[in-house]
């Protein structure tokens, strides 16, 4: 079905570092699985150019480096009732990174339409 998300909701934002690992694979895969997983509506995983978070080092593409560790921001909108059932997942993953939870407004958000809707 088409999945639509209108009016009032929550944003959670996890900000991670791209090598953080889980289980040999990247924390921002596991967290995108799981939200798929909990029927959340959606996840999206940006990738950030340079930053710096609680470790203070400065993390940056310039240097073509494999140790670098550049920062990810995971975003998932979903009612505040949803969000909050799954931030004890969140919890578990997440060992170092900022988790941001903010109000917002959705004006738009529909899934892919069925075919025979066309």
């Amino acid at each position: 079905g088409t999945m639509m998300l209108q009016g009032p909701a929550t944003r959670l934002t996890i900000f991670i570092g791209e090598s953080d690992q889980w289980r040999h694979h990247p924390v921002y895969t596991e967290i995108v699985h799981r939200a798929h997983a909990a029927g959340l509506a959606g996840a999206s995983v940006m990738r950030g150019i340079e930053g710096f978070g609680a470790s203070s080092h400065i993390h940056t593409t310039r240097i073509l480096s494999l140790s670098e560790d550049l920062p990810v921001a995971i975003v998932i909108v979903d009612s505040a009732e949803r969000i909050e059932a799954f931030l004890p997942q969140v919890d578990e993953l997440v060992t170092e990174g900022l988790v941001i939870l903010d109000p917002v407004n959705v004006i738009t958000y529909t899934g892919r339409m069925p075919e025979d809707a066309a």
